[in-house]
């Protein structure tokens, strides 16, 4: 059995995985995971086995439209999200998008006031701040979640003012 940390980089597999290698696409798979999975455990929390399922095989078949190696991981992102999204609304996860994943904090108690905080907005408030958390723009956001950009950013607008007044109390 191969143990992970012996693989060899995802970006040096990509090439194999796009010409047929079943075994560098299995390789390439199985080292994207860890980051494929903590992103569909934060947008779906409890059916983020499923999304990462779903997007591990919208991975494996859309690899091959792939133009750009630097882009991978941008790419596997972007498939990633859309992919937990689509899980979410699937099962109809109330708690989508509820937790930041940040690893710059520096208070482990921030990250419990911030779940506390966005476990009071709105599912729609959750998912755009999570969503610009892990970097989207507002007109990827739109695509993703398959609204307007107008309403995104008002959206967007209307989750940050929601969290500062949810957060205000909790910092007194």
């Amino acid at each position: 059995m191969t143990n992970v940390s012996e693989l060899p980089s995802p970006l040096t597999l990509l090439p194999q995985a796009q010409a047929g290698d079943e075994h560098a696409m299995n390789h390439l798979l199985t080292a994207i995971t860890p980051y494929v999975a903590r992103i569909c455990r934060s947008i779906t929390h409890d059916d983020g086995a499923d999304a990462t399922q779903e997007a591990l095989l919208a991975v494996y078949r859309g690899l091959g439209s792939l133009r750009e190696p630097a882009a991978f991981y941008g790419w596997v992102r972007s498939v990633t999200v859309r992919e937990a999204i689509r899980t979410a609304r699937r099962y109809g996860a109330e708690s989508c998008c509820s937790e930041v994943d940040s690893q710059e904090e520096t208070n482990p108690l921030d990250a419990v006031h911030i779940s506390d905080v966005l476990e009071r907005l709105s599912q729609a408030h959750r998912q755009v701040l999570t969503l610009r958390a892990y970097g989207l723009n507002e007109e990827e956001m739109a695509e993703v979640l398959a609204l307007p950009v107008g309403t995104v950013r008002s959206r967007l607008f209307r989750a940050r003012r929601r969290f500062q007044e949810a957060w205000q109390p909790s910092a007194a």
